[in-house]
């Protein structure tokens, strides 16, 4: 009995270790990334998202995956793709509403609502804001219950909502009252402030800038803040006449941006600068600041400044420089309106879809499942007499092409654990040796051949990874079209999906969902090395029993006839015709290329 006891003991105790290591792990990749975000470091960024995706491959903690996707938001949000993040920002608090974590529910949804707020979904910010607080004033969560109340006031203040800013101002800085935390207190003091300003009502607003400045030691413990509140106050003060300093206030924040590399607010400062030389009838330095204006505005893409910049460069210059800036000013106006006007129509769908399928999943559960008991019986007693008749004449039939559809899955499946046996040869044993052999040329000074040797095993490696497969157990067929495609979408190269969403791909045998997938993986890649396409269209379709794959690029194409299909494309050949599948591929030169998949979707 005792014996039992203690090995009860031991089991839990090694448990209880296991998640304490984790969590630390979770922890330090956690803070990792958040790190990377705020440096605005891509990769570490990246390698911190991958590493989330691995942990929870390993432990299968949701609460994981739900990170995982607010990371893949974060990247996206770097690099402006902002109907990518608003997409990962709803898959992320999708499973947090699924775990009931309250915090994370409120957080995300605060987190959607400021991407809302920056393309100009005042509306939009302004119900995710409220709904965050649903969730986070039961549990007190103090921290976000005041920065969703600073984002209301920031809304209501675009939306000339006065009395409304001010209110949720207050109530913003009567929690920080109780948090004490200087940071917090800045940033709400300046947006106050700010609110005056808009409507004009300087005096006003330099007393707030002042309160904020009064902060202790804020130049010294805060100096970002401090640059912010003085710029606003140097505004302020020159628009209401005060014009002593003026120049030594922004040329001192100028220095503190550079300082700090706060490089998406230098713009504002280039532009006040360039407004007051432009007043003070000094068009040179007014000219000079404004194109300084103007190169940070496309920097960090802050397009409100990007327009100023564009509309004072008009207004100082004369002739066909001054027409250019002008025309480019209204393209980017006009552009900016179209971009903003197709975010707030992809955020609004992406919701609308996601709150149906909630709402067509708690349907189901709760009413539908015995009126769908009631129909299939019903439909079972009344087609069972014609069924017997015809099942006889079937049968064998049938039998014959499922058999026969079976063992092609099945040689497939062979296959492809023939290719995983294979890439865990190659990265577990050959790229071992490889490694083994090129530190020993290292330690003999073989340094010429000893770099050849890592390319091969580079090449090893990046071969056993395109040889290993990909499995759609915990990550759904959806979610890792759409994770490939993001990896490669950049500006330059853009993919649209058409019909992903439009098919239930959970019916669909993995072998076809893989073959899929990596069909889109090869085109992608063969894209992006030979045929120099900057846009690619993939088309997903389900009828009559196939499935269908369409990807069309706009690359260089090739000529048929003269052309001979590379290795990619003999082994797609392969693995399509091992599935009872057609493949085509139509290419021109010069008129891109065109690849057509048909797979039986059953037998």
């Amino acid at each position: 009995m005792r014996l039992l006891i203690f090995t009860f003991f031991c089991i839990n105790f090694a448990y209880a270790q296991q998640k304490d290591s984790i969590s630390l792990i979770k922890e330090r990749i956690l803070n990792t990334g958040i790190k990377a975000y705020i440096s605005k470091d891509i990769s570490k960024l990246k390698e911190s998202t991958y590493r989330l995706f691995n942990l929870y491959d390993e432990s299968k903690d949701s609460t994981l995956l739900a990170k995982y996707y607010q990371y893949k938001a974060l990247n996206h949000k770097l690099t402006y793709a902002n109907d990518s993040a608003f997409y990962y920002y709803y898959l992320s608090n999708d499973i947090s509403k699924q775990l009931k974590d309250s915090l994370e529910i409120g957080r995300r949804l605060l987190s959607i609502s400021i991407l809302q707020k920056n393309i100009r979904d005042f509306l939009g910010s302004e119900i995710s804001s409220i709904e965050a607080l649903h969730y986070l004033e039961p549990i007190k969560a103090y921290k976000y219950i005041e920065r969703t109340y600073n984002n209301l006031g920031t809304v209501s203040s675009e939306l000339n909502q006065k009395e409304e800013a001010i209110k949720y101002y207050n109530k913003a800085l009567s929690i920080n009252e109780k948090r004490n935390k200087a940071r917090s207190y800045l940033f709400i003091i300046n947006n106050t402030g700010l609110l005056y300003q808009q409507h004009n009502e300087h005096n006003k607003a330099i007393e707030y800038f002042k309160q904020g400045l009064a902060f202790d030691s804020i130049k010294q413990n805060h100096p970002l803040h401090y640059a912010l509140l003085l710029e606003n106050l140097t505004y302020s003060g020159y628009i209401a006449g005060e014009e002593n300093y003026v120049l030594e206030h922004y040329n001192e924040v100028l220095r503190i941006r550079k300082k700090h590399k706060e490089d998406n607010e230098l713009s504002t400062t280039h532009i006040n600068i360039a407004n007051y030389y432009n007043d003070k009838k000094q068009l040179q330095k007014a000219k000079f600041h404004a194109n300084e204006a103007l190169k940070s505005a496309k920097q960090t893409h802050n397009n409100k400044r990007w327009l100023e910049a564009l509309q004072l460069l008009s207004n100082l210059t004369v002739g066909n420089q001054s027409k250019e800036y002008l025309q480019e000013y209204i393209t980017l106006n006009d552009s900016l309106f179209d971009q903003e006007r197709r975010l707030k129509n992809q955020f609004a769908k992406i919701r609308y879809e996601t709150e149906k399928k909630e709402k067509e999943n708690t349907f189901l559960k709760t009413e539908n499942y015995k009126e769908r008991q009631q129909k299939t019986i019903g439909w079972l007693v009344s087609t069972v007499f014609f069924l017997f008749l015809i099942s006889s004449i079937l049968f064998f039939t049938f039998r014959r092409k499922k058999l026969l559809f079976q063992a092609q899955l099945q040689k497939a499946e062979v296959r492809e654990q023939e290719r995983r046996q294979i890439a865990k040869s190659l990265h577990d044993e050959v790229a071992g040796d490889l490694r083994l052999l090129h530190h020993k040329l290292e330690k003999s000074q073989l340094l010429p051949e000893a770099k050849k040797l890592a390319l091969v095993k580079d090449n090893v490696r990046n071969l056993s990874h395109q040889l290993s497969s990909v499995s759609f157990e915990e990550v759904p067929f959806k979610d890792q079209i759409i994770n490939l495609v993001s990896d490669y979408y950049t500006p330059g190269f853009i993919i649209k999906v058409n019909g992903l969403k439009e098919y239930n791909w959970f019916n669909v045998n993995k072998s076809i969902k893989r073959l899929l997938y990596l069909s889109v993986r090869e085109s992608i890649q063969n894209c992006q090395k030979h045929a120099k396409a900057t846009k690619m269209t993939i088309h997903f379709s389900i009828h009559k029993k196939s499935v269908f794959l369409d990807i069309i690029d706009n690359g260089v194409g090739f000529d048929k006839e003269t052309h001979k299909k590379g290795i990619g494309l003999q082994n797609l050949q392969e693995r399509v015709e091992e599935l009872n599948g057609n493949l085509t591929i139509e290419s021109e030169v010069k008129n891109g290329t065109k690849i057509n998949i048909q797979i039986p979707s059953n037998a």
